[in-house]
């Protein structure tokens, strides 16, 4: 089977196919509205890991235990779960402007409520309303800039995009760290209303629609087995997560039942609707080789990134005493030279393709997850951790921007806005994966120490090394199938220059 699916559609709408030879051009007021999205996604992205260093802080001021703190970044991820399959419809059925003034709408208004929250439910109701907005921003970015982006650069606008992606949720904790150092758990919020209250008025003026919707129904039975199924999966093992390697709850394995249950009669329904060109989240995006391959990379990268953001943490904060603070300045010059190497292999995936990088790359991340698995101890100088984590920040640099070039770029435009939805589901449901099994593990085998009468640091120790054995594993496999990835179809060969 070749990457190129029997039948594709035709050049998007509005805009004719240049002659032959002859680059296409993205106009200045596309280029505004793709530059808008990206600032948007960046800005909502950001907002989806600044819990993570905030629960101790959370905790103490609204008198909560540390199960109900962890459901703010929970129920987030949750939402995210359950709307984002729904976008490829939202996508196909409607308008690119209100599409987009309804997702920074809500996301400004769930910031503007936990920014006046005065207590727990309220703050939780307003993840709920800022992660309704964030699930539809994403897909939007990415069906847009494939719909309006020629061939030729699109590597180079996926740099852009994986700064959103990798660098936006790299650089949240190290920004709520810096917040909570110095004010109230509730200016994580304050500083970004403005930006995101900015944006949306940007975009009220610049976005335009660029996309013609079409009239289809929506499988009403597809979203609530997509809810279940998704939604299901991704709370069974953010309580596996929660539970830390002890007692694990029965209602996770109950959840996980149900989402596996409803996922596969997701996958049947899909199957049957896609043959009348209905189906919610068409499935025929996974005929496509290089799509299937690079899915199975973005878990295992998603799960990597997480475990990153996790562990490392864990590791600074308990075994070598660093305070919040110092941690997340540790982890900041990554996020950075992740943002810096974007756009630079963003112009060599147009040169050369994606596995002249992907290969490197995902080499880089395994290498240094391999490290981490045998030599880190309570006597790792932070110089050594900030070392790797520079590293393996390139790596997963070298992997981002192919990844999105290659995976999306093999399939036909009818299906963009599907693949763009499937990527981002993949995403979501990866993170809540890594974080439950590499902190599962952690706590496991660091229990397992302490009973043994091991010293509680060493013990903890020894359970971050296991947990990144486990994540050293995956990204072997990620190296393996790095050799699959092809350039698409329409992309120009190398040696091309861009224009």
């Amino acid at each position: 089977m070749t990457d190129d699916l029997a039948t594709r559609d035709p050049e998007p709408r509005g805009r004719p196919a240049p002659p032959a030879g002859v680059p296409h051009a993205v106009s200045r007021r596309d280029n505004a509205v793709i530059w808008v999205l990206i600032v948007a996604a960046f800005v909502v992205i950001l907002n989806e890991t600044v819990m993570s260093v905030a629960i101790p802080h959370l905790m103490e001021d609204l008198a909560i235990s540390a199960v109900d703190a962890q459901w703010l970044t929970t129920a987030f991820l949750l939402t995210m779960s359950i709307v984002i399959p729904v976008t490829g419809f939202l996508l196909r059925r409607f308008h690119t402007r209100p599409v987009f003034l309804t997702a920074m709408s809500l996301f400004v208004s769930g910031t503007l409520i936990a920014a006046l929250a005065p207590g727990y439910e309220v703050l939780l109701i307003a993840r709920v309303v800022q992660a309704s907005g964030t699930a539809i921003m994403l897909p939007l970015l990415i069906t847009t800039v494939m719909q309006l982006e020629p061939p030729e650069t699109r590597g180079r606008r996926m740099g852009s995009i994986s700064v959103v992606i990798a660098v936006a949720p790299a650089i949240g904790p190290t920004m709520s760290g810096l917040i909570l150092s110095v004010l109230p758990w509730r200016f994580m919020f304050v500083f970004v209303l403005p930006i995101a209250g900015a944006v949306l008025a940007l975009g009220w003026r610049l976005v335009r629609n660029v996309t013609e919707p079409t009239d289809v129904p929506i499988d009403i039975l597809s979203v609530v087995l997509s809810a279940l199924g998704f939604g299901g999966i991704v709370f069974g093992l953010s309580r596996i997560g929660e539970a830390g390697g002890g007692s694990v709850p029965a209602s996770a394995f109950a959840s996980l039942g149900v989402g596996a249950v409803a996922l596969a009669l997701f996958v049947w329904r899909q199957l049957v609707l896609q043959r009348i060109d209905d189906a919610l989240l068409d499935l025929r995006t996974f005929r496509v080789p290089t799509f299937a391959v690079s899915i199975v990379m973005f878990v295992i990268l998603m799960m990597s990134l997480f475990g990153m953001i996790i562990l490392l943490p864990l590791f600074m904060q308990n075994v070598l005493g660093l305070t919040v603070l110092q941690s997340g300045l540790l982890l900041l010059p990554g996020g950075l030279l992740m943002g810096l190497c974007a756009p630079g292999i963003g112009r060599a995936v147009d040169r050369i393709g994606p596995r002249p990088l992907l290969i490197p790359g995902a080499a880089l991340v395994a290498g240094v997850l391999w490290s981490f698995a045998f030599v880190l101890s309570e006597s790792t100088p932070w110089w050594v951790l900030l070392a790797c984590h520079v590293t393996m920040s390139a790596g997963l640099a070298l992997m981002f921007t192919p990844l999105f070039a290659a995976s999306l770029g093999s399939l036909p435009p009818h299906l963009y806005a599907y693949g763009s939805a499937t990527v981002s589901t993949v995403q979501q449901v990866a993170g809540a994966a890594g974080t439950a099994l590499f902190v599962s593990t952690m706590a496991a085998v660091a229990a397992s120490q302490e009973s043994a009468g091991v010293d509680a640091v060493i013990a903890e120790a020894t359970g971050i090394r296991a947990a990144y054995l486990v994540a050293a594993i995956l990204a072997t496999g990620a190296v393996a199938a790095s050799f699959f990835i092809q350039r698409p179809a329409d992309s120009p060969g190398p040696g091309h220059a861009a224009h």
